[in-house]
């Protein structure tokens, strides 16, 4: 591969393979050049093509694989609303289509494309074989010098001036730190297994150190016994003992793959998934397994450096795509003032995690790594859903206003706990809270309520994988009761349906 000459020789010979092996009439490779998609080699469509049809990201088919990192199947191409004749290529009288995006560092590179005459769906063994080439395509191209670097910035920081930016409140509070971001890329460089029994042992010793991991941690979590966080690392457990996902990693091995690739060919499948889910209670449990994922691969290889094993060194706000349960509780709860989430949502597994850790998390902030580097100030606020990067003097003294009043509010709340509710003209009122949460519970004596006037009780179902027993409801009723003491406790009958969806109630 150390020319260009041969490198296309390379590619020539690889679109003709895969044409063969699937029985598709044309095989294509684009490639990223210069910011646009050039068409690199092809096996069905016009020669003349190769190196003259160029896309950008984002046009026609492969351009919007490209831009989107998603696969794309179809038995009719052209009835795609992204679809764009390119009438060099010779393709109309193809009518199905597929392809999928190759993938260097997180970001594509390219596309592999077939396509053929009849109309049909290619098959998921199909797609799956060309996920799998796609993998080691990106190697190949990089060894060659073929990739495209002139977005390689992308990830830095545009502006270093102060700036607001937005997000969703998961877990109210208010922090001050630098910016720490949770974990660097780990970069495959090698994609073909030489030895595939010695890659399967490989992860056979990556899923046993981290299941021994996981244990340890959910033994030694710190904050307190009992509550819906105990029940969501269980079902965090549960994915990680999952001989499903264990058995797609080896079969990825045997399909020619190292570990590593094998664990990030698995990663891609379960991430392509998580962008078709509407669920999103099903999507948060495939972030779960995307968490696992991510640690599985820094098991094996070798690359074990995240901000947690490293250590906080001062008052941090933790920046991340997303995080698992576990992954939270590795961090330094003195140092941790706060989490920052491009992903995340109220249902997640960490959400609730980091409410029984009291510590305060924004999510869905689109951008954040090309708005944020390493070692930025940044001001937190997700009451106000937002956090403030590279604050100036007037923010800094804006926020600080803000958490003193906040802090005065929560203590004036604090002297009116045991005053009772009498009107001026003398009448008792009953002061009761809501609650869902077996950890709400504690807001009676706080805020010496009379009694919770609303137990929500489909959290349980919504935080958890399987249907609640009916020991295990018994025991959360049972639980808050004994909490309330003579308390009067309403529980409302589960709420199930509209936005609060259990996909395993479909099965």
């Amino acid at each position: 591969m150390a020319s260009r000459t041969s490198a296309q020789a390379k590619l020539n010979a690889v679109v003709g393979i895969i044409a063969t092996a699937i029985d598709s009439e044309v095989c294509s490779i684009y490639l990223l050049r210069e910011g646009v998609l050039e068409l690199f080699a092809t096996r069905g469509l016009d020669q003349a093509a190769v190196h003259v049809t160029k896309l950008a990201l984002g046009e026609g088919l492969v351009g919007t694989i490209a831009e989107d990192v998603e696969v794309l199947n179809l038995d009719e191409a052209a009835s795609h609303p992204d679809f764009a004749y390119k009438p060099e290529t010779g393709e109309d009288r193809f009518h199905s289509f597929a392809g999928v995006p190759i993938i260097r560092r997180e970001r594509s590179v390219g596309v592999l494309a077939v396509q053929h005459t009849d109309r049909r769906r290619y098959a998921d063994v199909e797609i799956e074989a060309l996920q799998t080439v796609a993998m080691v395509l990106s190697e190949l191209i990089a060894n060659a010098g073929l990739i495209d670097t002139t977005g390689g910035g992308a990830d830095r920081p545009q502006s270093t001036a102060a700036m607001r930016i937005p997000g969703q409140k998961l877990v109210d509070g208010m922090g001050a730190g630098f910016a720490v971001y949770h974990q660097p890329r780990i970069h495959i460089e090698h994609t073909v297994a030489e030895d595939t029994d010695a890659e399967r042992h490989r992860v056979y010793a990556a899923f046993d150190k981290m299941r021994e991991g996981i244990d340890r941690m959910t033994r030694e979590a710190e904050f307190g016994v009992g509550g819906e966080h105990v029940e969501v690392l269980q079902t965090y457990k549960m994915f990680a003992y999952d001989e499903g996902w264990a058995r797609r990693i080896n079969e990825a091995i045997d399909s020619g793959l190292t570990a590593e690739a094998a664990i990030e060919r698995v990663q891609q499948r379960t991430r392509q998934r998580m962008r078709q889910i509407d669920d999103p209670l099903l999507a948060d449990r495939m972030h779960d397994l995307e968490d696992l994922s991510n640690r599985l691969l820094r098991i094996v290889s070798g690359q074990m450096g995240t901000a947690a094993q490293m250590g906080l060194r001062q008052d941090t706000i933790l920046i991340a795509r997303n995080l698992g349960p576990a992954e939270l509780l590795e961090y330094d709860k003195r140092r941790l003032k706060g989490v920052i989430l491009e992903e995340g949502s109220l249902t997640a597994h960490v959400t609730i995690v980091a409410r029984a850790m009291g510590v305060p998390v924004l999510g869905r902030v689109r951008d954040i790594r090309r708005l944020v580097a390493e070692g930025d100030m940044l001001l937190l606020d997700s009451a106000e859903s937002n956090v403030f990067a590279r604050p100036s003097a007037a923010m800094e003294e804006a926020f600080e206003a803000r958490l003193a009043m906040r802090q005065k509010r929560k203590a004036a709340f604090a002297a009116l706990r045991d005053v009772p509710p009498i009107t001026k003209d003398g009448h008792r009122l009953t002061l009761m809270v809501n609650a869902g949460l077996r950890d709400d519970v504690a807001a009676l004596d706080m805020t010496g309520a009379d009694g919770i006037g609303l137990f929500r009780t489909e959290f349980q179902f919504l935080v958890s994988a399987t249907l609640p027993s009916r020991e295990r409801q018994q025991r959360l009723y049972r639980d808050v009761l004994e909490a309330a003491g003579d308390r009067p406790v309403v529980f409302r009958t589960v709420d199930i349906g509209g936005d609060k969806a259990l996909p395993y109630l479909n099965k």
